[in-house]
């Protein structure tokens, strides 16, 4: 009888390319979130 090793599949080797050079998302810096928040914040309070 023959024994038969299955191999794991291959792995996406774009993918480990993009994890290396630390890809994601494109999200906004710190200050510019805060800014963003005060601003819905002013608008809220002037709606109510």
């Amino acid at each position: 009888m023959k024994v038969s090793i299955k191999l794991p599949k291959p792995r996406n080797p774009l993918a480990v390319l993009a994890r290396q050079r630390k890809a994601g998302g494109h999200q906004r810096n710190e200050q510019s979130r805060r800014e963003l928040k005060q601003q819905l914040r002013r608008q809220l309070a002037r709606e109510e």
